[in-house]
């Protein structure tokens, strides 16, 4: 796969990741699934995604565990946390350890599958 393929996928993986947190989160809750709902709650951890996409250079190395996906977990959970709370959005202790654990799976754990998947074609090649 192309290098713009492999940034484009990253990218797309993680802001599903974002969205699937924010829509599973909505749900349980019972806060609608409307799409200004969603975005309401989306945004500040989609702009933590970026920041900390960007701070980690992640599209460098997109697949990589350690450079991106720590990047891009770190950014959309403490960034935008943080963002949360200036915008006024409110948090809790629980729902900052949700937030951590959530999108370490969906952040991290596409990444460790590409490794796995990536490592073993190498190894067949």
């Amino acid at each position: 796969m192309r290098k713009s393929a492999t940034v484009a996928v990253s990218v797309l993986l993680d802001v599903c990741g974002v969205l699937a947190f924010v829509a599973i989160g909505r749900h349980t809750h019972h806060h609608g699934d409307s799409l200004a709902g969603i975005w309401h709650t989306a945004w500040p951890f989609l702009a933590g995604l970026a920041i900390g996409t960007a701070a980690a250079r992640g599209w460098r190395r997109p697949v990589a565990i350690v450079s991106a996906g720590l990047g891009a977990w770190l950014g959309a959970a403490v960034a935008g946390m943080i963002l949360r709370v200036l915008a006024g959005q409110g948090t809790a202790a629980a729902f900052i350890g949700v937030t951590l654990a959530f999108l370490a799976l969906f952040l991290l754990g596409w990444r460790v599958v590409a490794g796995i998947v990536l490592t073993r074609q190498r190894a067949a090649s």
